[in-house]
């Protein structure tokens, strides 16, 4: 489980790919390889990994080619910095909201709009997922918990993001046609999906 609270930003030292399975090894930020143990699960953009090396340059980690088609983990290339939460455990204060680090499709950036004390992102996500993005609802991007703004352009969502939220993770460097990993709200899913079912018994 992970809060959507990134920890930092990571940077990707090395990829190697062997037989449909890409080992990613990421830098993680200073003081968050503590404690690692083979089989921890990290958030890296918001997906769920799981540990399964490391050495003095990074973490290692294996990733599927379902992961790598869904995810923008695919994209990534040696340098590229990423966003860094890892997972969360009993007792630990949920900041953010609860996420399982499974990416239900990507969102991709149409606009975005700087001044010195905001960023507002706007974004167009598939259209079966739209009905799950409300207003002032929840949503994971890139592994960040974020509350949706407007939803009244084109179909395209917003977001605004604070300075500390720029500083501390991707979204400081995000430009238009970036590729954002998504995670719903699992409540907002369930209530969504559970609404339609009664209605359509009804008909």
């Amino acid at each position: 489980m992970f809060t959507g609270i990134v920890q930092g930003l990571g940077e990707v030292t090395q990829i190697q790919d062997h037989g449909g399975i890409r080992r990613l090894q990421v830098r993680l930020p200073t003081g968050r390889d503590q404690g690692l143990e083979t089989g921890a699960s990290v958030a890296i953009n918001g997906v769920c990994l799981t540990v399964v090396g490391w050495d003095k340059h990074g973490v290692d980690f294996d990733v599927i080619d379902e992961t790598l088609r869904l995810t923008n983990l695919g994209d990534l290339k040696v340098g590229h910095v990423v966003n860094v939460e890892r997972a969360a455990r009993f007792g630990d204060e949920i900041g953010g909201h609860v996420l399982s680090g499974h990416i239900h499709g990507r969102a991709q950036v149409t606009e975005v709009v700087e001044t010195d004390a905001n960023l507002a992102v706007w974004w167009a996500i598939p259209e079966a997922l739209k009905k799950y993005a409300l207003p002032k609802g929840y949503v994971s991007l890139n592994g960040c918990s974020l509350t949706v703004g407007d939803t009244e352009r084109d179909g395209h969502l917003s977001i605004h993001l604070i300075p500390e939220t720029r500083e501390l993770t991707t979204f400081g460097r995000v430009t238009v046609g970036d590729s954002l990993n998504l995670e719903i709200d699992s409540q907002t899913q369930a209530i969504v999906d559970t609404v339609e079912r009664v209605l359509e018994q009804r008909l």
